[in-house]
């Protein structure tokens, strides 16, 4: 079953699209939790900033890796056993005793996540002709906004009702289906690389390389930040290197040198990412400490953007089947850039409709970047290479959603300092704010460039 000649694929997009829904629902609803855990266990704005950052770096470190370790054993064995993983930690994460060992679940429940993340895309890639790509990684794409659309709501509400351990528990279900599904309606497997060689000690160069980049820059401007950071950069060097020499490596350095359509699309993704994940992190505590409003009604504020892009996804992967992906992807970073700047103008008097309004025209960008160029970086790589292409494209996401959150983090350390966020410094707050948006803008306009020199897909 390797062509997807004679695969059941509403079955295969089904599994994949529930996937794609469970992980974004899972981090924008701890979102809405922050502050509840920040009462229960007397945290920081820093240390509440690892809650969620502790998934990301996890995920990150471990994504291409398992990549390509499902390109040789098959896609299917390792996105189930990424589902396992996610619940066993879901239950951990929603009993944790204290704030360390929430953040070490978390740890764990990202590993569980790159094994989700990179196979679930290679896996639609695999079974769906390149005209048809576009419409399936539009719903997929789809699925992901309207877990980010459902997130806030029923993390506000779960949060106000029940408390915040059962955001965790609302994964549970979610995972069992996705089991059963695959194990029922999945048959056979897909692994484009089958016999090649896995490449251990090139993936852990990898994995521990990235995972000290990304610490040593939330640590910045510190000492052990600034050693960790370069030692991240000096690991790369040796591991492309490294690569470059394999008979079978974990990343072909040569899909960057060669490929100008995935190099680009690549880095058109890890700006994007990095330019406007820490929106969700940076309005609920808006919301909640600016605003006063309850978790509850956060929430509801916050599905406008997410909905929108629900609403657009599907839209935008059609064109992508018909127009060149750079053309819409570059049209929806253009929006994204105009939506971060005038996000940097928000303060205590800002009326809640120009809030959401603000909101959607984030969705909006979002909508029009994300599936298409997705389906520009899967339809720029041979069929062997999917899972690695997934991995990587993953990876470009969670490394740019660690750098946003980085970049969140050092200014909350500079501006804010070591302390809760309370009433008394919302003005502290709304500062660390401003400086991240006018930063985000900045950055996100200067992702159109890569977006538009990518080069033609057909």
């Amino acid at each position: 079953m390797e062509t997807g000649k004679h695969v059941n694929r509403s079955a295969v997009l089904s599994v994949t699209a529930t996937s794609s829904f469970l992980t974004p629902l899972m981090g924008s609803a701890v979102n809405l939790a922050l502050p509840a855990l920040g009462r229960r266990f007397a945290m920081d704005a820093v240390s509440l900033a690892w809650v969620s950052t502790a998934y990301l770096l996890s995920a990150a470190a471990f994504l291409v890796p398992f990549g390509r370790l499902a390109d040789i054993y098959g896609r299917k064995k390792v996105f189930l056993c990424g589902v396992a993983i996610l619940f066993l930690t879901s239950l951990l994460c929603g009993l944790a005793p204290s704030a360390p060992l929430l953040i070490a679940f978390r740890v764990l429940q990202g590993i569980g996540g790159a094994m989700i993340f990179g196979t679930g895309v290679a896996i639609l890639t695999s079974v769906y002709p390149r005209e048809e790509r576009g419409k399936a990684l539009g719903i997929n794409t789809a699925s992901v906004y309207l877990g980010l659309s459902m997130g806030p709501f029923l993390g506000g509400l779960v949060t106000h009702h029940l408390g915040w351990r059962y955001v965790f528990f609302m994964n549970l279900p979610l995972c069992l289906f996705i089991i059963v599904l695959v194990l029922w309606k999945l048959k056979g497997d897909w692994a484009g690389a089958r016999g090649e060689r896995m490449d251990i000690t090139g993936s852990l160069i990898y994995s521990l390389s990235l995972a000290s980049l990304i610490y040593g820059l939330s640590r910045m401007p510190s000492l052990i930040g600034t050693t960790l950071a370069g030692a991240g950069i000096i690991g790369f060097l040796g591991f492309i290197l490294l690569e470059a020499r394999s008979k079978s490596p974990v990343l072909d350095v040569s899909l960057f040198r060669f490929n100008r359509v995935f190099a680009m699309s690549n880095l058109a993704a890890l700006i994007n990412y990095a330019a406007t994940f820490a929106v969700g992190f940076l309005m609920s505590l808006y919301l909640q400490y600016v605003k006063g409003l309850s978790p509850q009604a956060a929430g509801i504020v916050m599905v406008s953007q997410p909905a929108i892009q629900t609403i657009f996804s599907p839209i935008a992967g059609r064109l992508s089947d018909r127009i060149e992906p750079r053309i819409v992807s570059s049209v929806g970073m253009g929006i994204t850039a105009l939506g971060l700047f005038l996000m940097a103008f928000v303060n205590q008097l800002t009326p809640m409709i120009f809030v959401i309004g603000i909101l959607s025209l984030l969705g909006f960008g979002f909508a029009l970047f994300a599936s298409p160029n997705t389906n520009a970086v899967m339809s720029s790589v041979e069929m062997r290479f999917y899972g690695v292409a997934s991995g990587t494209l993953g990876t470009m996401r969670l490394v740019g959603n660690m750098l946003s959150m980085a970049a969140v983090m050092l200014l909350f350390a500079l501006i804010i300092g070591k302390t809760q966020i309370t009433p008394d410094n919302t003005g502290l707050f709304l500062a660390s704010a401003r400086a991240a948006f006018l930063l985000f803008s900045g950055v996100c306009a200067l992702g159109i460039i890569p977006s538009m020199v990518r080069g033609k897909v057909r």
